[in-house]
């Protein structure tokens, strides 16, 4: 299952120091790999004085495949970019971007050294974010009396479903998701709940973010 950062929230951010050299590192939610170079040059503009800015991102490919890009900004391959696209892959991460800066504090941190600095300041750049899963889900259209639609809402809460639209007519028509694992579930209850007066017609399936 993979894990999104919250689009609607701004980019996380912390900071440690090792060896006198502070490490700053920054994530944010992206809809493309332009988006994460843009991201990355903003962090630049805000550190111009840093030694380095490297960054890992990954972002959903158009054929459900994963796109990485990352550099590692004339740090020594492998010791900057590499670990910070390890913590995305770890943490199933997609549609992310995490930059590293690095202010050089006079001491040589070594490949081992560098490798741990970088992974660390990714990842409590992850952790300060708010994150959200990636749910696969089925669409239904539901058409409701009136007089059915409270017991019908408290019914799509229980099992984390949500309205994505309605019509009201002399009836109800419902536009509404419900995560695949509670799919069974849900059809179960409405049978339960409006003995079978009420069918749900399942228009398709997508995806959704559920934070937590």
């Amino acid at each position: 299952m993979q894990t999104i950062l919250d689009s609607a929230d701004q980019p996380a951010h912390d900071a440690f120091v090792e060896k006198k050299s502070e490490f700053i590192g920054d994530a944010c939610h992206i809809d493309s790999l332009d988006e994460a170079l843009a991201f990355v040059q903003t962090i630049r503009d805000q550190h111009p004085k840093a030694r380095h800015v490297a960054y890992a991102a990954v972002c959903g490919g158009s054929d459900g495949r994963l796109a990485e890009r990352m550099s590692d900004d004339g740090e020594p391959s492998g010791t900057a970019s590499k670990p910070i696209l390890d913590v995305l892959r770890a943490n199933e991460m997609t549609d992310c971007v995490v930059a590293v800066t690095r202010y050089f504090g006079g001491i040589l941190l070594g490949s081992g050294g560098l490798i741990r600095a970088y992974s660390t300041g990714a990842s409590i750049a992850v952790k300060a974010a708010n994150k959200a899963k990636i749910v696969p889900c089925c669409e239904y259209q539901v058409t409701l009396d009136y007089p059915q639609l409270g017991s019908f809402q408290n019914l799509l809460a229980s099992v984390d479903g949500e309205q994505a639209d309605a019509q009201y007519t002399d009836r109800i028509v419902l536009s509404i998701i419900v995560p695949q694992e509670q799919s069974q579930k849900f059809k179960s209850r409405i049978i339960e709940t409006f003995n079978a007066t009420v069918t749900p017609r399942q228009t398709g399936t997508s995806n959704r973010p559920v934070r937590y």
